[in-house]
């Protein structure tokens, strides 16, 4: 795991790109042709490409056939040692290596088993640089903690609907919540839908990496477009800023105190509030857990995507992580436990090929056992913001409505 005090991390899988020399905006972007389906057989692994394509000197972007997925990148003047993809899905570093031939480097791998695809391109160069960059050849591109990446919608994948839905735009208030256990103070912002005034009480979901997830994942324009279509019931957002996010949301006590402590009473002094329901992402869901299970009081109900629950078994090879042992001595004390005081509903999301998704199965299974109504919705994509918004509707829309976890469609 890399350390970021913005970005959400809890596997290795997630690398910081560093860019020299040539900027991705400046790289000619053309739209690619229609993605073409051939009959190719299928091969395990890495794939050889067909010896009768056309030398490639423009980038036309990636190419899905029925097994596997093909990438290019023009280089008739062979300006490049190598090039390698650069992706989240678990395959074999050896299998990411592309393959000069006929002018381009070329790439063939199986395709995984998501409906989407983030990546980018990694270049060497000869004098020993490496750059980080986004396919020339295909327009698509998502947002991330660590820039833009290219995307692959696979056929199957389908964009929320209400992304194109009427959202309003609701009231934004900064927070700067002064807090004793941690140095200087919480900030944020507390959404409100439009036309709610501070004393008509709703629930208040209250959201690690909360910027974050507004910017990358439009939480606040699902909240608003589900409000004004009436499929979930007004609500408040108080979108936490992460501060120095690996020390924060690592099972830190000094944090968890100054969340329940002080950040939640003031919250709740400003707006009146019917239920509090936490949210978090990787290394931000662990956080909110931790304070659920040491201030029982705190929460209503938690939503928790991709967890970082490292458990020894499934995550050893997270051990650069500075602060590794404080959180799986963190996750054991949780598994270990016979039981809580205080167990309220909880609704996990997790990519069903994604590093964390084992952890994530061991940590419902153990909250379920603890008398927990939890669910745990497998979602076919990996750990990025783009996967996380996905899941909103239906499984956050049913825990805003009240609804047992385990009624809400996978």
């Amino acid at each position: 795991m890399l350390a970021s005090s913005r970005a959400p991390v809890g596997g290795s899988r997630v690398a910081a790109w560093h860019t020299r020399g040539v900027d991705p905006a400046d790289m000619p972007r053309r739209r690619s042709s229609p993605l073409r389906a051939t009959d190719a057989a299928k091969v395990p692994g890495l794939m050889t490409v067909p010896a009768d394509l056309e030398p490639a000197t423009r980038a036309t972007g990636p190419v899905i056939d029925p097994d596997a997925i093909r990438f290019t990148f023009p280089d008739a003047d062979r300006a490049l040692s190598g090039v390698r993809l650069v992706q989240d899905v678990r395959i074999p570093g050896d299998r990411l290596a592309f393959a000069w031939e006929a002018g381009a480097w070329n790439l063939a791998i199986e395709r995984p088993p998501v409906d989407r695809l983030e990546y980018k391109f990694e270049l060497a160069y000869s004098h020993g640089d490496r750059e980080s960059v986004t396919d020339p050849g295909n327009p698509v591109t998502a947002p991330g903690a660590f820039g833009e990446r290219s995307v692959l919608e696979l056929p199957g994948y389908q964009r929320p609907g209400w992304l194109d839905s009427p959202a309003p735009s609701g009231r934004d208030c900064p927070l700067e919540i002064p807090t004793r256990s941690v140095k200087g103070a919480v900030h944020g912002r507390l959404w409100s839908p439009p036309g709610i005034e501070t004393d008509q009480p709703l629930p208040l979901l209250v959201v690690h990496d909360g910027p974050e997830y507004d910017e990358l994942a439009q939480l606040t324009t699902y909240l608003s477009a589900l409000i004004a279509a009436r499929r979930i019931p007004p609500v408040r957002a108080a979108l936490l800023a992460p501060g120095p996010r690996d020390d924060w949301y690592s099972a830190d006590g000094a944090y968890t105190r100054a969340l329940c402590l002080a950040v939640l009473p003031h919250l709740k002094k400003t707006v009146a509030t019917t239920r509090t329901i936490g949210m978090g992402a990787s290394l931000g869901a662990i956080a909110m857990l931790h304070a659920h299970r040491g201030h029982a009081a705190a929460f209503d109900a938690l939503f928790l995507q991709s967890g970082s629950y490292f458990h020894a078994r499934h995550d050893a090879h997270e051990r650069r992580f500075s602060h590794y042992d404080r959180v799986v001595r963190a996750v054991d004390t949780m598994l270990r436990a016979k039981g809580h005081r205080d167990p309220v509903p909880v609704v996990l999301t997790c990519g069903e090929i994604e590093e964390n998704v084992e952890n994530n199965r061991i940590m419902a299974r153990a909250l379920r056992a603890q008398g927990y109504d939890v669910a745990l919705h497998e979602v076919r994509d990996v750990h990025n913001y783009v996967a996380w918004r996905d899941a909103f509707d239906p499984h956050l829309s049913g825990l805003l409505r009240g609804e047992p976890p385990c009624a809400t469609p996978s």
